[in-house]
């Protein structure tokens, strides 16, 4: 499943600063833009993967309904 998110760059002295904008906790940085948005790549999946196995933990056994959540900003 592919998902589209904000990502934000900004050159900081001699190094690139990366976010996602929607997901806190997913930032970076990198000596390059290049490796910037690789590494933010990884951070932002990284930290998806952990949200998701905490939520498995602390529902195991509970009856959980999911659902496609979509916003206008």
């Amino acid at each position: 499943m592919q998902r589209e998110f904000t990502a934000a760059y900004q050159k900081r002295g001699k190094w690139y600063v990366a976010w996602v904008e929607e997901v806190p906790g997913a930032n970076t940085q990198g000596k390059t833009l290049r490796e910037a948005k690789e590494n933010l790549k990884e951070a932002l999946k990284l930290v998806l993967d952990a949200n998701s196995s905490l939520l498995r933990k602390s529902t195991r056994g509970a009856k959980v309904t999911k659902e496609p959540l979509r916003v206008s900003l």
